[in-house]
């Protein structure tokens, strides 16, 4: 078969005598990128109206092919704003400002498209969002760490399950289970990788504990008149480093005082990091929260319990005598005590400091104050 070759030129044709060019019958490609140039439609030309038939018709050229134009409304565009094409939980809001509504509602009307079906979010005070919040679902804390978990356990506090990685079954670890078993508790041995998942340095156990139930300022007192000791109170003020107050907690039980109280408000309260930051103390001494903490001081003062506040100018520590009921006013490093607390307080004191260093770490100024009225309660015979 003979190949069909390129179409011969002008000059070639008319050497020929040729008097019309031949057709090229090769198929027409488009360039790559780019669309068919095939049957170009012609423009159309401009629309009239037409009322009777309540559609735009086109002229008579393009009425052939039978095309219309449907004319645009006050009723299509409301239309269009009633029923959006996208579904109902991603429509707009009820509350949406008309300076933001649709193009066609702010012509025709306000936006009427469907309410957003969404979760409310938890940082609103609704009744919605309090809905979400049953006080029948129990609040679970995690313990981590062996200590933290041994006090646990020895304090005969409310653990649901402990769990324990495999292969750890040596040394505190199997005093701890063996402890757990006898109380009772469901121990369950699982890869390290998945305790890793729910905590950092859980050192090889983390047990499901129970919401710590705070005690009130009444147990504190009621545990000094059981003692028979004169009340001694620990008061942080805005404490908001979990360490600082576990640390707090922890220096508390060891020198004997009977309860810590700590604000509501503007301070951490006993989070998972506090609890293991006090290595298990929280067990073992009564930790009150309040939500107005100078109200509980004046309370508290009526009762006959001296407030001293720890601040950077007062009275030097070494000279006050702690014998008889006293509470100490701990702040933060660099807070400190709020100017309200300290001014209802009934005397200020200070750490004497003679480096180039002006202030010290919450806890262990806390620290400091707790063995000085500890040494003055215990005295050397």
């Amino acid at each position: 078969m003979k190949q069909q070759g390129r179409p011969a030129s002008k000059a070639t044709r008319n050497a020929r005598g040729d008097q019309t060019a031949p057709r090229d019958t090769r198929k027409t490609q488009p360039a790559k990128g780019r669309k068919p140039y095939g049957n170009i439609p012609q423009a159309k030309p401009f629309i009239t109206q037409n009322q009777d038939l309540g559609y735009e018709e086109t002229s008579r050229s393009n009425r052939q092919y039978g095309q219309y134009a449907r004319r645009s409304n006050q009723s299509d565009f409301s239309a269009q704003a009633n029923n959006p094409r996208r579904g109902n939980q991603r429509g707009g809001t009820s509350y949406r400002q008309q300076e933001f509504a649709s193009p066609a509602a702010q012509r025709f009307g306000p936006d009427s498209r469907p309410e957003r079906t969404a979760v409310p979010s938890f940082n609103q005070s609704t009744n919605q969002t309090d809905a979400f919040v049953s006080e029948d679902i129990p609040q679970v804390n995690l313990l981590t760490g062996r200590n933290p978990i041994r006090e646990a356990v020895k304090s005969g506090r409310d653990l649901e399950k402990l769990m324990i990685a495999k292969g750890e079954l040596s040394g505190s670890a199997r005093e701890i289970v063996s402890l757990a078993k006898k109380a009772g508790i469901m121990i369950q041995s699982v890869e390290r990788s998945r305790l890793d998942q729910l905590a950092k340095n859980h050192q090889g156990m983390i047990a499901f504990a129970s919401a710590y139930q705070y005690a009130t300022v009444e147990d504190i007192l009621e545990l000094a008149r059981q003692r028979g000791e004169a009340p001694f109170i620990i008061v942080l003020d805005q404490i908001t480093d979990p360490h600082n107050l576990g640390a707090v907690i922890r220096t508390a039980s060891c020198a004997g005082a009977h309860g810590v109280i700590v604000p509501q408000h503007r301070a951490v309260g006993l989070t998972p990091a506090a609890v293991k930051a006090s290595a298990g103390a929280v067990e073992h001494i009564k930790v009150a929260r309040v939500t107005n903490l100078n109200q509980t001081i004046k309370s508290l003062q009526r009762k006959g319990i001296w407030f001293y506040a720890c601040e950077t100018e007062g009275e030097d520590y070494r000279t006050v005598q702690f014998d008889g009921p006293c509470a100490l006013v701990i702040g933060s490093e660099g807070e400190g005590i709020s100017r309200l607390t300290a001014s209802i307080c009934d005397k200020q004191i200070r750490i004497p400091m003679v480096g180039k260093m002006d202030s010290l770490n919450a806890s262990v100024a806390a620290a400091i104050l707790m063995y000085a009225v500890h040494n003055h309660r215990n005295p050397l015979n």
